[in-house]
């Protein structure tokens, strides 16, 4: 405890702590229907594409990368969606082309291109997480923390839509609602949730953000308000302890926290029996 209280007296730790749980709060909002429409891995094809989109910053040599990651990472979320509903190339291969063609040439330029001395170092730090979650700057918190605050006000003032694209997306469309509008909204905002998590976890383990959450609210609860509350609160709470062991036991950041989700997943699998509510 009195390491703890000496860490925490430390504003970057204070700053990693604020914008962990915030992109784990975001994230597990819309886990639950990603999981339910089985598109949860779009966090695998996003977050790919979004390693490809940081090695060519990286080799521009922009400070700021997310001018880059962001947009390119939001156009491939539509074109995922629209890749999806091909006849040719469904939902899930359009993910894994994506995903494998991203990450491949993500390497290769960082490889062929890049002036860094430990290119190693850099894309393993880019696809596990790293320090920099760290190292965080007060402007970056501003930013994340706005972020945040629009992700989440999208879900709460659109939920009753949400829900029922979530369940019956050809009853939500005889019924006036303007489904793929509200499709492309969550894609969108997927995206933006693995551009914020990107320093967080890593580009590989940001599915982990929004899977385990939802799967272990889903194990206890059957109702889906009741799941996505639960969901944020083990997606929040595995986040803050995550971040505090990382601390402490000097562990990489995004894979302590996925352990935490994992052990949380573990209990409520043998425990929950589903609370229908």
């Amino acid at each position: 405890m009195n390491n703890l209280m000496f860490y925490l007296g430390y504003p970057f730790v204070r700053y990693a702590l604020i914008v962990g749980v915030l992109i784990a709060l975001c994230s597990s909002l819309f886990g639950v229907t990603l999981v339910l429409k089985r598109f949860s891995f779009i966090g695998d094809g996003l977050s790919h594409v979004a390693f490809g989109a940081i090695a060519v910053a990286s080799v521009l040599k922009l400070s700021n990368t997310t001018l880059i990651v962001m947009p390119v990472t939001i156009i491939a979320a539509v074109l995922l969606l629209r890749g999806g509903k091909n006849r040719r190339i469904k939902g899930d291969a359009a993910i894994a082309m994506f995903s494998v063609g991203a990450l491949a040439l993500g390497y290769l330029i960082m490889n062929v291109f890049s002036t860094s001395a430990n290119v190693s170092g850099d894309v393993c730090s880019t696809l596990f997480g790293s320090t920099s979650i760290l190292t965080l700057k007060k402007s970056e918190v501003i930013m994340c923390s706005v972020m945040s605050v629009l992700v989440v006000l999208f879900f709460i003032i659109y939920y009753n839509r949400i829900f029922a694209i979530t369940f019956d997306e050809t009853f939500a469309k005889a019924t006036g609602t303007n489904a793929e509008a509200y499709n492309m909204g969550v894609a969108i905002v997927s995206a933006i949730i693995i551009v914020l998590a990107m320093n967080l976890v890593g580009s590989l383990l940001i599915s982990a953000l929004i899977i385990f959450p939802a799967l272990s609210a889903m194990a206890i609860f059957t109702n889906y308000k009741s799941a996505v509350i639960a969901s944020a609160v083990i997606s929040v709470i595995c986040a803050f302890s995550g971040i505090i062991v990382s601390i402490l036991v000097s562990t990489p950041v995004g894979a302590t926290i996925v352990a935490a989700n994992i052990i949380v997943y573990a209990i409520c699998s043998f425990t929950g029996k589903g609370i229908k509510r």
